[in-house]
């Protein structure tokens, strides 16, 4: 199983624990990238995280030759949920030095991408893990 795929069955696992909305992308940033879910929760994020699924898996154009892929994108979801797309991108490419045409930057893309959809209601947490393994996995 590639970081990848574990971060879309880590998706599946809140899904059918119940979690729903912004409560779902709290625990997946824990589940994925180890940022808690309480107050202190930017220490962690500023950190970075911590990278409980280490590994590859990501499409090419998302790979950026590092084993952290699953826990930047679990990091940026779980900071959407807290402060909104516009910030954590500001986040991203200014203090993080992700530009939007790197493998962190397209990355960092999706995860608001998925971050507002299910914020939205438009993906529904059941529907989650397929959307990684279609968005982010290599050979989905």
């Amino acid at each position: 199983m590639t970081a990848c795929t574990k971060l879309a069955a880590a998706a599946d696992r809140l899904a059918s624990g119940g979690f729903a909305g912004r409560r779902y992308l709290v625990e997946f940033g824990r589940e994925g990238a180890g940022i808690p879910a309480g107050p202190l929760w930017f220490v962690a994020a500023a950190a970075a995280g911590r990278n409980r699924m280490p590994g590859r898996g990501f499409s090419p154009e998302l790979d950026d030759g590092t084993s952290g892929q699953a826990r930047h994108f679990a990091g940026i979801v779980a900071t959407t949920a807290r402060v909104g797309p516009t910030a954590t991108r500001w986040v991203s490419v200014r203090l993080r030095r992700d530009p939007g045409a790197s493998a962190d930057g397209r990355l960092t893309e999706l995860a608001l991408e998925f971050a507002t959809l299910i914020r939205s209601g438009t993906l529904h947490p059941h529907e989650a893990g397929t959307w990684i393994t279609t968005h982010l996995c290599a050979d989905s």
